[in-house]
């Protein structure tokens, strides 16, 4: 009952506040304007982050107050918040990539200290200080790449609700059920979100939103990860890891600045062969669906459903490159 009307609520209060700042948005003209990288065509405005972060970071704290959570949260919701601040900022005024990566990094340590000790990320095969290390890079990345990911209409609501709604049903299916009404609030957050970034979308996440969210996701699921749960934590953002990891190293071959930003992830190859916004995060979206039945499953078999997962995954890849390929 506590996870359904922690969703319930979460959901009507993302709704509401992102119309409330939409429309702040466009009193302040706060507009994202396209540019030759840009997968949308008309100035839109960017900031819904300042709606959907804030309902998560409440929720949670409105969980733990309640005794509704998992241990540890509070230093995780104070990386967040201090996220969002550094990242409205870089959405109004583009930071140094140096001083960003900085607070992306004192984030993930904050949030790492918050686990309990005698609980390991990566299953016990690493020492306990290369465990916490690997787990903070790891965060990192996990963090750098939602932001990177976050490229077209309803993406990234899509992908949050799939791994906010794959860890309530996973930790509910294993009886370990601490972590599901904060993983069901960043669902219904996302959901919330989507109402007003399906394509064509009237407002746009921005940094704000994109940041924190994945700081916040990558907790639940290195959580997840130390409790046992390593496959699901794997399979539930496969698509997420997969698309912007391939992309990095592909543009790191070539030599390219891989800070700057690009058009070549999968999704947006996919886009620029003539698929629309809606198509592409459909096809997305039908994926994490197969994704969550195999975290589902991962609780009997771990490694056949995680080689499952990865088999999914690279069919997706290879059908956004198809659709890439095609004459726009």
């Amino acid at each position: 009952m506590t996870i359904g009307l922690a969703f319930l609520l979460a959901f009507i209060a993302s709704v509401s506040a992102t119309r409330l700042v939409l429309a702040w948005l466009r009193r302040r003209q706060i507009l994202d304007h396209p540019n030759e990288r840009s997968s949308h065509s008309l100035p839109t405005p960017r900031g819904g982050g300042l709606a959907v972060t804030p309902v998560v970071l409440l929720g949670w704290a409105g969980l733990a107050l309640a005794g509704r959570s998992q241990a540890g949260v509070w230093p995780a919701l104070a990386g967040a918040a201090a996220l969002l601040i550094l990242s409205w900022r870089d959405d109004r005024h583009s930071l140094p990539a140096h001083l960003r990566l900085a607070v992306h990094m004192a984030a993930a340590v904050l949030g790492i200290a918050g686990l309990p000790a005698d609980q390991s990320v990566f299953q016990g095969l690493l020492p306990f200080w290369l465990d916490r290390a690997a787990a903070v890079l790891g965060w990192v990345w996990f963090v750098n790449l939602y932001n990177f990911m976050d490229g077209i209409d309803g993406i990234t609501g899509v992908e949050t609700a799939a791994v906010g709604l794959g860890l309530t049903l996973v930790d509910l299916s294993t009886g370990q059920a601490a972590g599901a009404p904060a993983a069901a609030v960043a669902a219904a957050a996302g959901l919330g979100f989507l109402v007003w970034n399906w394509h064509p979308a009237k407002l746009f996440l921005g940094d704000s939103g994109s940041v924190p969210l994945g700081y916040l996701l990558g907790w639940l699921l290195l959580s997840a990860a130390a409790e046992g749960r390593w496959a699901a934590a794997l399979i539930l953002p496969a698509y997420y890891l997969a698309d912007a990891t391939v992309t990095l190293l592909r543009r790191a071959r070539r030599g390219e600045k891989l800070w700057q930003a690009h058009r070549q992830h999968f999704y947006q190859l996919a886009l620029s062969g003539g698929a629309s916004h809606a198509q592409v995060v459909r096809l997305i979206l039908a994926t994490d669906v197969l994704l969550v039945l195999l975290a589902l499953w991962a609780n009997i078999h771990p490694w056949l459903a995680t080689i499952l997962a990865a088999i999914v995954v690279a069919d997706l890849l290879a059908r956004l490159g198809r659709m890439g390929r095609r004459p726009a």
